[in-house]
């Protein structure tokens, strides 16, 4: 898929963050638009950001919940049926959790796992048949560099994100040997800035980083978000334009990519001796602790 214009694409987490970027960028060159989030406000946002951007573009919205199946399935046929096909599913939707396996109950990981990877699961098979109706079409699945690149207190953040490569890839060989006309990309940001930091909880003693209070705590995590989400947003369609099987956003996921692949057993101890020598104390915190961050349009947490 070379160009957009006159192509129908379906956002996920469209509300904020890359999504909203996504779909103003996609509307600057003719492509209408299926989005969707939870948050109805910020959705209503980006439809006037985009109704800004280019007036006479067809744009339809819904308020879905990305882990809920048949909402998901739902949202896909009215799409279709409203702009006649879809072309593009970008299953960006998602969300954070920060904690030690000792301190995570299941209904994070419950939680974590029904937003970040079966909603990306719900956003493939919902819109796949579509996708291929309409003779040329693109899945987009968000990861993170945490699905190449693990990090302690991340555990149920890495389970998801991980598991969206693995589905994405296996997908793209699926996809391949059909020559069906659809294809698939895995997308890994590395620290995008978005307002996922201040809208998160943080508590002291997690990941090995000790901090005094939360907002502490959140100003140091906004710390690691370096690249804009408008400039994630056009790295995303450069890499759908060139039908690549992985984009990598910004130069902190090019480093730790390298350093997973040079050093595949090796950086799990740097990242260890990194985050003691962060720590204010200048000793591992203790176990236990919880961060739930919710952003409202997801798939924007490194």
């Amino acid at each position: 898929m070379k160009q957009f214009r006159n192509k129908v694409a379906a956002i996920t987490g469209a509300g904020s963050g890359m999504g909203r970027a996504l779909a103003v960028a996609l509307a600057r060159e003719g492509c209408q638009l299926a989005l969707s989030d939870r948050d109805q406000t910020g959705l209503a946002q980006t439809v006037g950001e985009v109704m800004r951007a280019a007036p006479a573009l067809m744009v339809t919205q819904h308020v879905v919940d990305v882990a809920d199946r048949a909402a998901m399935h739902a949202w896909a046929a009215q799409a279709a049926h409203a702009h006649g096909r879809v072309n593009l599913i970008f299953n960006n939707a998602g969300v954070a959790l920060s904690s030690t396996i000792d301190g995570m109950s299941y209904d994070d990981l419950e939680w974590i796992m029904g937003i970040n990877f079966w909603g990306v699961v719900h956003g493939t098979k919902a819109f796949l048949p579509h996708l291929k109706a309409s003779g040329e079409g693109h899945v987009v699945n968000t990861s993170s560099i945490f699905g190449i690149f693990a990090q302690p207190g991340m555990s149920g953040y890495n389970a998801s994100k991980y598991a969206v490569r693995g589905f994405t890839e296996s997908l793209r060989q699926e996809l391949d040997l059909l020559g069906c006309g659809v294809s698939a990309t895995c997308v890994h940001p590395g620290g995008i800035k978005t307002n996922i930091a201040q809208a998160s909880r943080i508590a002291p003693n997690v990941a090995g980083f000790l901090v005094e209070n939360e907002q502490q705590g959140r100003d140091d995590f906004e710390k690691f978000f370096i690249t804009s989400a408008d400039k994630a947003a056009r790295v995303i369609l450069n890499g759908v334009r060139h039908d690549r099987r992985r984009v990598l956003i910004g130069p902190d996921a090019v480093a730790a990519d390298l350093m997973a692949r040079l050093l595949p057993a090796a950086y799990q101890s740097l990242v260890v001796r990194e985050a003691r020598r962060k720590s204010p104390l200048g000793k591992p915190a203790s176990a236990g602790g919880t961060v739930a961050a919710r952003p409202a349009g997801g798939g924007d947490a490194p």
